[in-house]
């Protein structure tokens, strides 16, 4: 009878353990979906070209990280590609922005405002001519992360910045209900085999706002050109894969694909 009291001591520490492990477990909740912001340039010369880069690499980019915005990824479609929609004359330069929610979107916005060392370092650009000005037209898509992925990935690439391929497609659809369906095709599935098959995903986005809608983007990333054409081959031929696209109920959850092929800037960081 000594020894009951300590048992009883020892099973309510126990007993408080649990609590404090269960409610640990609960506050671990899932990242929270992030935003990311696809700026795409198009330019026309390639002093518009020089003077963009500049501007990014010693200005903007910068400027974001002082915003408290992390990695910026910035990208150029690889020459004589194939598969880009572009007319061949026009040059297009893509500036991947990821942001942890919508509210900094907005308040990054605001602080680029006030940044006077951005004013300063990229003068050049803020204060361009109508008469020469740094780009010819200027897209800007809003996108949140699928719940699948909400975090966007650094893929970890050892091949050389200049083999590198980054794959960069957009899937609209005819409806929006359609739309979802093709989104929850890429959570049910489709995501997990592009990650077992090493696709090394940077991100999955919906678009929120957008010239192209409804709309998701999504970019993989390969070592080289030879890696890619043998991902997608596998890709193609993935039981998985197969099963799933045959499955009746994701039919014609697409209406256009596009697909840019895409090779990082020096000064990326992604």
């Amino acid at each position: 009878m000594l020894h009951a009291p300590k048992r009883k001591v020892t099973a309510v520490f126990l007993l408080l353990t649990l609590f404090t492990l269960a409610f640990s477990l609960l506050g671990k909740s899932a990242p929270k979906r992030e935003f990311y912001q696809l700026k795409i340039y198009h330019l026309k010369t390639q002093q518009q070209e020089d003077r963009l880069d500049n501007y990014l690499k010693e200005a903007y980019l910068p400027a974001l990280h002082r915003a408290g915005v992390g990695k910026v990824g910035v990208f150029k479609p690889i020459e004589e590609a194939g598969q880009n929609t572009a007319a061949p004359a026009e040059k297009l330069v893509y500036v991947f922005i990821p942001f942890k929610s919508a509210e900094q979107v907005f308040k990054v916005e605001e602080d680029l405002a006030k940044d006077k060392q951005l004013a300063s370092s990229g003068q050049e650009y803020i204060n361009a001519t109508h008469d020469n000005p740094v780009y010819q037209r200027l897209e800007v898509v809003l996108m949140q992360a699928f719940a699948g992925k909400p975090v966007f990935t650094v893929p970890n690439l050892k091949a050389a910045p200049a083999e590198r391929v980054y794959e960069l497609r957009s899937y609209e659809a005819a409806t929006e209900k359609l739309h979802e369906n093709k989104v929850a095709m890429f959570n049910n599935g489709e995501m997990e085999i592009f990650e077992r098959l090493g696709f090394n995903p940077v991100f999955y986005g919906q678009v929120k706002a957008g010239s192209k809608m409804p709309n998701l983007f999504y970019m993989t990333s390969f070592e080289n050109r030879a890696s890619r054409e043998e991902k997608w081959k596998a890709f193609g031929s993935d039981p998985v894969w197969k099963k799933m696209s045959a499955d009746p109920q994701y039919a014609h959850n697409f209406l256009r694909a596009d697909i840019y092929l895409l090779k990082p800037a020096p000064y990326s960081e992604i």
